[in-house]
């Protein structure tokens, strides 16, 4: 009697130490696919479901023995729709990348300087997102309300997984650029020549266009501020530019700088209408605190930086050294 109850025993624990091993290895079992493959998990699929396309896809020999895991681990059946990168490392860690949603992050990115035209150009060639845009009320479908959507868009690199909306990315930009603008704008200096918020987003998107050099941001910030509180125009080039649109040939002349439009700030007194691109947090704080200085003028020297003039005698000269005589 001994002797049968020691070898049920010994089989037993011959079983068990046979299912373990088989355990562990089912564990390590490498998924039979190259690094970076990337494999999408659609709504509704389960894990029997899953282990039967990989089968497919000839990365796993077999799916029992990964099933009788799921049932040791009920997690593993938690599958999160996505799109996933998948590796050479085990059947199971990738499933547990699936288990954690761990999916394939994609980037897009909105430049200082940008227009919206710009943005969502490129917007509408980004991979892996849905584009539900309806522009013909962007602004009412991104803030709530029926606005131009010009100077919202906070310059950043956003994040996103795959099947998400271009609506949710620039919603993202617009309540940065929202928050940005509200914090800074109680940092104002208090005798500034403009009245809003708004108002000074529209400032700090020419300094942004006009700005070569970062550095020279709050030195354009001033001159403009100058030009506003004695009622002189901005006259500046990039509004100019962003009011002929599509009609712009790269060349801006004089007969541009004649022509009336509500942006061509060489016509009409004050700001533009609009914000006429996507200006940086440094533009927006250059906007709203310009330092005292008694310039009035400036020209481009053509190395990214600027001339900077207090009288018109000055910036003539100026414009002749930099301008005229380069073109002679």
């Amino acid at each position: 009697m001994l002797k049968v109850i020691l070898s049920v025993l010994f089989l037993a624990l011959f079983s068990s130490v046979i299912g373990y091993q088989q355990l562990q290895a089912t564990i390590k079992t490498p998924l039979k696919v190259a690094n970076n493959t990337q494999f999408e998990v659609k709504k509704g699929t389960g894990f029997n479901q899953l282990c039967r396309q990989w089968q497919q896809q000839q990365w796993v020999k077999d799916c029992w023995r990964f099933q009788i895991l799921a049932k040791l681990d009920p997690t593993l059946t938690d599958l999160k729709t996505g799109l996933y990168e998948l590796s050479s490392d085990s059947v199971i860690n990738n499933i547990k990348k699936i288990n954690q949603g761990q999916q394939v992050s994609f980037s897009f990115t909105i430049i200082e300087g940008q227009s919206l035209r710009e943005v969502l150009n490129t917007l509408s060639t980004a991979s892996h997102l849905q584009n539900d845009l309806n522009l013909e009320q962007l602004g009412e479908q991104i803030i709530g309300k029926q606005t131009h959507l010009e100077g919202w868009l906070f310059p950043d690199t956003y994040h996103y997984h795959s099947n998400d909306t271009a609506s949710s990315l620039l919603k993202r930009a617009a309540q940065k650029m929202q928050q940005t603008l509200a914090d800074t704008w109680q940092q104002r200096a208090s005798d500034l020549p403009y009245n809003t918020a708004y108002e000074a987003l529209i400032m700090a998107s020419i300094i942004e266009k006009e700005t070569g050099l970062a550095s020279e941001r709050p030195l354009i910030a001033s001159v403009f501020a100058n030009r506003l509180n004695t009622n002189m125009r901005l006259q500046t080039d990039p509004t100019v530019i962003y009011g002929l649109g599509e009609e712009f040939d790269g060349d801006i002349k004089r007969k541009d700088l004649r022509n009336y439009t509500p942006y061509n700030t060489y016509r009409i007194n004050g700001l533009p209408p609009t914000p006429i691109a996507m200006p940086s947090k440094e533009a927006i704080l250059a906007a709203i605190n310009p330092p005292q200085s008694e310039y009035f003028y400036f020209v481009a020297k053509g190395d990214g930086s600027h001339q900077f003039s207090t009288t018109l005698k000055q910036h003539n000269a100026a414009v002749r050294k930099y301008i005229l005589n380069k073109k002679n």
